[in-house]
């Protein structure tokens, strides 16, 4: 893993500063689009801000065009010479976050395919400072909207979302998949220091549901809370990386792993 920073400087700052984790494969076309997205909402907003693009091992031009952008708005570059997986980006790119960051940031991440609108930071960083220390952005809230969702990843995530409810409920949260989240920096830091690199021991896409499944653990308890958005999955550029049933086999068997305890 190799990093490339530009002018990042984190000691004797003011303020809180919000870092924007971003794992990205083979996101070249989707990639501009939501950083422009990002660097306006986060100016309307008012915020300090830095984005971490980690970039796993991309075979398009997305390095080149996270390099570019870095040269024109705060970013850094998290790179990984070959393609490890989403979990190995979380785990990099959180972790990454959170030793740069002060005690009262923000951490967030969303996708880099372009289908989370970053005009949703705004509210998700409110919630965290009213109180909460892991704010999700939902799609089963009163004002969510879906668009372009297969039916298939449909049905996965309300089937999926419906059985982490039912035996690992959290107050105050429905959507247990969606990698748009809002995390307090001291938090994942307590988190970090509880369970080390194993927070992060999931290769797919249900290291979501397994970090979300860890913070719960956590006591004292953890607040959570939601806030309705909308998922255009009808901008991703090209084709989805999840593999739906092999995505729903792993889910499966985290879900009954953690049910029995290991």
């Amino acid at each position: 893993m190799s990093v490339a920073d530009t002018d990042l400087v984190c000691a004797d700052r003011q303020g809180r500063r919000v870092w924007i984790f971003l794992p990205a494969y083979n996101e070249e076309l989707s990639l501009p689009p939501l950083l422009n997205r990002l660097a306006a909402a986060m100016e309307d907003a008012k915020l300090d801000y830095r984005v971490v693009v980690v970039d796993d091992g991309s075979s398009d031009g997305t390095l080149e065009v996270a390099r570019r952008y870095a040269k024109e708005m705060a970013l850094s570059v998290v790179v990984h010479e070959v393609n490890e997986g989403l979990g190995a980006a979380l785990r990099d790119g959180l972790i990454w976050a959170v030793e740069h960051a002060d005690e009262q940031d923000v951490v967030v991440s969303l996708d880099a395919d372009d289908s989370h609108d970053p005009v949703r930071i705004a509210e998700m960083v409110r919630r965290i400072d009213q109180g909460a220390d892991v704010v999700i952005a939902s799609r089963y809230r009163p004002g969510s909207e879906i668009h372009g969702v297969p039916w298939r990843r449909r049905v996965l995530s309300y089937w999926g979302g419906w059985l982490f409810r039912l035996y690992f409920p959290i107050r105050g949260v429905r959507d247990y998949t969606c990698g748009f989240r809002a995390y307090r920096a001291a938090s994942l830091n307590r988190a970090l220091q509880h369970y080390g690199t194993d927070l992060f021991d999931q290769d797919g896409f249900q290291c979501m549901v397994d970090l979300l499944l860890k913070l719960r653990r956590l006591r004292p308890r953890l607040r959570f809370a939601e806030v309705p958005f909308i998922l255009r999955y009808d901008r991703k550029a090209g084709a989805s990386k999840m593999r739906v049933a092999n995505t729903a086999r792993k889910t499966v068997s985290l879900l009954i792993r953690r049910r029995l305890g290991w």
